[in-house]
């Protein structure tokens, strides 16, 4: 799983945070609506939910979210999406998932 955890890292980091721009040019929109609307971070916001963190993405930031593309998941080895979006599976999803937040 280590070298899972180091493909998924180097995947966030090449892509970055596509979509920014649409963020700040939407303020009004949360985390969630934003991937949504983009169209191309489908994997991603089924993650999301089947990790159960809609609801933290939508609360109070501050939150940075590296955003891979759905591109970017697909270039995993086949089946590992599949893999950790199945319900028994939902604990090892959120173990990928880390997620921390700073109150001003």
């Amino acid at each position: 799983m280590k070298n899972f955890n180091a493909g998924v890292l180097a995947l966030m980091l090449s892509v970055g945070v596509a979509g920014s721009a649409k963020a700040e040019s939407a303020p009004d929109k949360d985390i969630v609506q934003t991937a949504v609307s983009a169209g191309t971070f489908n994997t991603l916001v089924a993650a999301v939910q089947g990790a159960g963190l809609v609801d933290v993405l939508k609360g109070e930031g501050p939150f940075t979210v590296f955003a891979p593309t759905d591109e970017a998941f697909g270039k995993l080895p086949a089946g590992t999406v599949e893999s950790l979006l199945k319900p028994e599976n939902k604990q090892k999803l959120v173990s990928r998932c880390q997620i921390e937040g700073k109150k001003n």
